[in-house]
């Protein structure tokens, strides 16, 4: 049977350096969101053009709301990659 060992005693993990590579694919990520951003407005259509339907949507609408769904994936990868530190090694010694 494994003996357990009050938190005091075990070592602290090793801190993580900051990757740069990370850092700048994350923040390739962010600019692709924003641009999702930007296309996902129908800056390009104009009033007078045809209405095309995707979908069951209008094309403007399906366009929107690939763009929402790509920002959320993209959101979820940058998230990935971001080491957030936990509240136990940066608290000291919690009770």
């Amino acid at each position: 049977m494994p003996v357990s060992l009050p938190h005091s005693i075990h070592p602290a993990p090793p801190p993580r350096r900051r990757d740069p590579q990370r850092r700048r694919v994350v923040r390739l990520l962010l600019a692709a969101m924003a641009l999702c951003y930007v296309f996902s407005i129908p800056w390009y259509r104009t009033p007078e053009g045809p209405l095309r339907v995707w979908l069951g949507l209008p094309d403007w609408v399906a366009v929107a709301l690939a763009c929402y769904v790509g920002v959320a994936v993209l959101n979820a990868l940058a998230w990935l990659l971001v080491d957030i530190p936990d509240a136990e090694s940066s608290s000291g010694d919690a009770s």
